[in-house]
């Protein structure tokens, strides 16, 4: 059961990783100012989900030494942030007039 989470949280991590670099390519290349915001807001909450599961992955694989837990309860404030900030920014472009 132990290593099906394992696999479950990797496949998470390269989805939303792929999803990152996706979004991104997009937001750079579109030249709608709207359509940029929304791909960028996007990228954000993948990378949040990519930092979150990446903590998670570090907490739960590996043995709890206090370095390791700070490094993880780190990936996770950063990536809470990055998924709010995404949600904020993606509310705020999807209310432009377009």
């Amino acid at each position: 059961m132990e290593t099906a989470l394992h696999w479950l949280i990797v496949i998470i991590v390269c989805a939303s990783s792929l999803l990152s670099a996706y979004f991104s390519y997009k937001a750079r290349r579109s030249a709608d100012t709207r359509v940029r915001g929304v791909n960028a807001a996007r990228m954000n909450m993948s990378m949040g989900v990519m930092l979150i599961f990446i903590a998670l992955f570090m907490m739960l694989a590996y043995s709890g030494s206090t370095i390791k837990v700070i490094i993880g309860a780190l990936f996770i404030v950063l990536g809470l942030f990055n998924l709010f900030a995404g949600l904020r920014n993606s509310s705020v472009y999807r209310s432009m007039k377009g």
